[in-house]
């Protein structure tokens, strides 16, 4: 169901509307549009608008400045990474052919380590021959030595029982005179 619906206004004795005030023949709202003219007009004459432009100038130019500065410095962040980069990559290059390089030396270390160990075998096996050879003249002309020793004996024993003073005499004067013919 619906409410009563309820209204109130207020009447003027006479029925009249209420006057606006005004001063001077200028309501409230003339009065606003006077004062804001007026204060136009004094910034127009100060110079306002142009002092905010110059302001505004101002700021803008700095705002430039600072983008500019910021792609001054983008650039050399840019070209400090590429250095960079260039630099690292470098690096690795160097790293790669130090490592070659100490990989070639390495190979010529085991390399000549691995000759000079053949020559050390073959030179001690050499100088076991040598030694070996050396023993067996050695003995051989012991062994010469021996026999010759043992001949001469026997030899010896042999002449003395099958010869005389005579006989000796006789092999003496012909070993003096070989011997003086020489």
């Amino acid at each position: 169901m619906a409410e009563p619906h309820t209204t109130a206004s207020t009447e003027v004795p006479g029925g009249h509307e209420a006057a606006e005030p005004a001063a001077f023949g200028l309501t409230a709202p003339a009065w606003i549009a006077l004062a804001m003219i007026v204060v136009i007009a004094i910034m127009v004459w100060k110079k306002l608008p142009g002092a905010i432009a110059r302001a505004l100038d101002d700021k803008i130019a700095l705002i430039r400045d600072q983008l500019a500065e910021a792609e001054e410095l983008r650039k050399e962040a840019e070209a400090l990474k590429a250095e960079y980069a260039k630099k690292a990559k470098s690096a690795d290059k160097d790293r790669d052919a130090l490592l070659e390089r100490a990989r070639l030396e390495a190979d010529e270390i085991v390399a000549k380590a691995k000759s000079d160990a053949e020559a050390l075998i073959e030179r001690r096996t050499r100088m076991a021959e040598d030694k070996i050879a050396a023993e067996e003249r050695a003995a051989v002309d012991q062994l010469r030595a021996t026999a010759a020793d043992a001949a001469v004996r026997a030899a010896a024993r042999l002449i003395a029982e099958r010869n005389d003073a005579g006989t000796d005499g006789k092999l003496v004067d012909q070993a003096i005179k070989e011997i003086a013919s020489r």
